[in-house]
């Protein structure tokens, strides 16, 4: 199993916004090959910004990037910077493999 986080800093006012852009976005992933699970979560607010991550369970590392190279991820993420003004710099990654 592998599990890959996007984190997101939120312009404090704007999380209705970016909640919204990700319900009403497609993310093309139902059909690809060892998707299993997606939830995007909202963490604690700071002096700053709201912190968010998109959390998406794969059945393997390898499933993992070949989304990434797939035209389903270019489908999914052709729009992303029309929204450069909810996001206090770039979406920070993580991945992690199940260890037991």
């Amino acid at each position: 199993m592998f599990v890959a986080m996007n984190r997101f800093k939120i312009v404090k006012g704007k999380e209705k916004e970016f909640e919204n852009v990700w319900k009403n976005r497609e993310t093309h992933l139902d059909n690809v090959p060892g998707f299993k699970n997606f939830n995007l979560i909202k963490g604690e607010e700071r002096e700053e910004y709201v912190l968010y991550a998109s959390h998406s369970i794969w059945k393997s590392k390898e499933d993992f990037i070949n989304w990434t190279k797939s035209e389903a991820f270019k489908l999914a993420h052709k729009n992303a910077g029309q929204h450069k003004h909810l996001y206090i710099g770039a979406p920070s990654f993580e991945g992690f493999e199940k260890v037991l």
